[in-house]
């Protein structure tokens, strides 16, 4: 008769061998879902934007929507797991291609996002400030244009509503994107602050001007020319016409009362407009600045040299700079010579 054979643990051992290859399988699977990649095809990387007062589910459809994950249940688990469904944080967040759930939700909820940058250069109207702010930060435009024409709010400011647009110093801003109206305004508002130095307060006192009318005098002469080297000439014209009592007559005034910037030649029909901001009709700066001015141009009006100009206006070689003369009979000669060089190109 056979002997029986002795156990043995070969089933014992598959048995584990079978359970330990099931156990990595779903540890390979879990990692994946956790730190493997998921985001779509796109380039090196892309922004995600999280509205204020966006909830959970929000996100979730955002991420989807605009083609950042690739699968949206494995970013859910992953993102529950983490706590982030409770602690959802508004901004602009940028994904890089390859990133995983886990970094994606972890960056989220932790609300790190990146920063926006706004080049501020030359703007006109309260408009454009609006736009410029708008299309680039979840910032309301209604409540930044409510702020703007908010008599009671700007006169902490020492501004008006006319002269709310000398808040704005052309500069280079950083903001995070679900920054509020009145806190773009106020960042604004700083940068001017820090701009009027007392040594800049002195000089503008020694000409006999606040710092608003030294801001709206060099957005005139922003306007007048790209010229820097000439700016301080052409700010010693109007300061002279201002301190004699005579009408500015500034062209690019007549343009902003119009708001007609493209206008090529100011005919005595543009300048009979009545508006506040006509210098050709009313005596004085205007109300406000109809420009944002840049701090070169600040600083030329600050640093306006002693002439005895009270003329210029283009050069008939058309070569952007001005011909200035300190009578009306010197001027008119320069006046003909740069209108028949305008009729003779058909302006």
């Amino acid at each position: 008769m056979a002997k029986k054979r002795k156990p043995t643990n070969v089933w014992l051992k598959r048995s584990l061998l079978i359970a330990g290859c099931l156990l990595a399988g779903i540890l390979v699977y879990i990692s994946y879902r956790v730190f493997g990649p998921n985001t779509k095809a796109f380039g090196d990387s892309k922004y995600f934007y999280v509205r204020t007062g966006s909830t959970y589910r929000d996100v979730l459809d955002g991420l989807e929507d605009q083609g950042i994950v690739r699968n949206r249940n494995s970013f859910d688990w992953v993102a529950k797991e983490l706590g982030y469904p409770s602690r959802v944080k508004a901004g602009r967040y940028k994904i890089s291609h390859g990133m995983s759930n886990f970094t994606i939700a972890k960056m989220l909820r932790s609300g790190k996002q990146s920063p926006v940058t706004l080049v501020i250069n030359k703007l006109r109207t309260k408009d454009d400030l609006i736009k410029k702010v708008s299309t680039s930060l979840e910032a309301d435009s209604n409540a930044l244009r409510a702020l703007l024409n908010d008599q009671v709010y700007l006169r902490q400011f020492n501004l008006d509503t006319n002269s709310a647009m000398c808040a704005v110093v052309p500069n280079t801003y950083e903001f995070y994107w679900n920054t509020n109206a009145e806190t773009v305004f106020k960042k604004l508002e700083k940068e001017r602050e820090e701009f009027w130095t007392e040594a800049r307060k002195n000089k503008a006192s020694a000409l006999g001007l606040t710092p608003v009318q030294v801001t709206v005098l060099a957005s005139i002469v922003d306007e007048e020319s790209n010229k820097a080297d000439e700016k301080p000439l052409i700010a010693s014209v109007y300061l002279n016409r201002f301190r004699k009592g005579m009408r500015l007559q500034a062209d690019p005034t007549v343009k902003f009362a119009l708001q007609d910037f493209g206008l090529k030649r100011i005919r005595e029909g543009h300048t009979q407009y009545d508006s506040p901001y006509n210098t050709y009709r009313y005596n004085g700066l205007p109300p406000g600045p109809i420009c944002t001015p840049m701090k070169k141009t600040m600083d030329a009006v600050l640093n306006t040299p002693e002439t005895d100009y009270l003329y210029f206006c283009a050069r008939s070689d058309f070569s952007g700079y001005h011909a200035f003369a300190a009578t009306y009979a010197e001027h008119l000669i320069n006046a003909k010579k740069y209108q028949a060089e305008l009729n003779k190109r058909g302006f």
